[in-house]
């Protein structure tokens, strides 16, 4: 089939346009990342004498960043349309955020729709694949105090032991509010087979949209950052409730993202743009963390009617292209997640004035000492 010039032209353009978005990526992560961690090395006297403004202002910077990585995908027409509650309401509360997974585009849609939820962006902790340590994100997500969890069965006691001692010297002491998890353990497309294979195993039901979500991190979060009022244990050691006057864990958010036709943006898509605008659409529910069992058993068979609702959820949108209406609604109703583009334009141009100052003082020191 031949191809025409308007073809030819269309193809030139978007890979003219990939190339331009990529180098300016590149410029963005050399200025940004950089600056992030000389701003802290120059606040470390603060962390020690009020841990509490250095948290604050590092939470800060640390929106900032996420912003940058959200305005490559807002300025690509990668939107977004939000569904079921109001998670606004919460963004005050401690909250454990469970959310599907398919691709590496999940993170960057999670980012940029977070942005408008208050203080949420600075002040939550990620829990994520430890491949992500060797990301050029990588030493923002270890200063910020994100965990790095290594999966397969053969690291999994050991990695949930490290996780509670992970959350008892980080989560509080640094303010924390809300923590995000992927439960599935994996990419959908990488998963699916071996989670249905072990439902027909085991005579659960069949999923296609996600997979059997693996419980021991949950639990862990949950024994750990629940108040003792809430559960009738201690919330995470004696040190921790010492430290901290905080109400613990209030709420569970149960995340959907669903993508039109289920097909996911990847990272590279989210960097280069080459896929045409499109809409991810996010669902909430809200739990309050009382009604969630904390017996092992009830857990698990809670957070599996969690997936299967979740299951169910995208079955109606791949259906109808809408999610279907909350209890009590006659009709399901969106929000459309806005970001102001001033305020990216502005932040971008921090960074790179910021990375300018950087190099100036190296340079001055640099021409003083040689």
């Amino acid at each position: 089939m031949a191809v025409t010039l308007e073809q030819a032209r269309r193809v030139g353009c978007t890979c003219l346009k990939a190339l331009l978005r990529f180098a300016f990526m590149v410029a963005n992560n050399l200025v940004a990342i950089p600056s992030y961690v000389l701003y802290l090395i120059v606040l470390q006297p603060l962390r020690v004498l009020d841990s509490k403004s250095f948290w604050y202002i590092e939470g800060v910077l640390f929106k900032w960043l996420l912003a940058m990585v959200a305005s490559w995908g807002w300025w690509a027409g990668y939107t977004v349309v939000e569904w079921g509650d109001d998670v606004k309401a919460v963004s005050e509360d401690e909250a454990m955020v469970l959310v599907n997974h398919q691709a590496t585009g999940d993170v960057c849609t999670l980012m940029m729709c977070l942005q408008d939820k208050g203080t949420v962006v600075r002040q939550m902790m990620w829990l994520m694949d430890h491949i992500f340590k060797y990301t050029n994100f990588g030493i923002v997500s270890l200063i910020h105090g994100d965990f790095f969890i290594r999966q397969g069965r053969a690291h999994r006691d050991q990695q949930l032991v490290l996780l509670k001692e992970h959350l008892e010297k980080y989560y509080r002491s640094r303010n924390r509010k809300w923590i995000v998890l992927f439960p599935e353990g994996g990419f959908l497309r990488k998963r699916r087979e071996t989670s249905q294979a072990f439902a027909k195993k085991n005579n659960l039901p069949f999923l296609k949209h996600v997979t059997l979500p693996r419980v021991g991190a949950t639990q862990v979060i949950l024994k750990t950052l629940v108040a003792p009022q809430e559960n009738g244990t201690p919330a995470g050691g004696d040190a921790v409730i010492k430290e901290s006057k905080s109400k613990g864990l209030q709420w569970v958010i149960d995340t959907t993202i669903a993508y039109p036709k289920g097909e996911p943006i990847d990272i590279q898509t989210w960097i280069l743009g080459y896929r045409q605008p499109t809409v991810t659409h996010v669902h909430y529910r809200i739990f309050p963390v009382k009604d969630v069992p904390a017996e092992p058993e009830a857990l698990t068979h809670w957070l599996y009617q969690r997936f299967i609702e979740k299951e169910d959820l995208l079955t109606h949108f791949y259906e109808t292209g809408a999610f279907p209406p909350l209890q009590g609604q006659t009709k399901a109703i969106s929000r459309e997640m806005t970001l102001s583009n001033l305020w990216l334009v502005g932040i971008q141009s921090l960074a790179f004035l910021s990375g300018g100052m950087w190099y100036c003082i190296f340079q001055y020191f640099y021409h003083c000492l040689f």
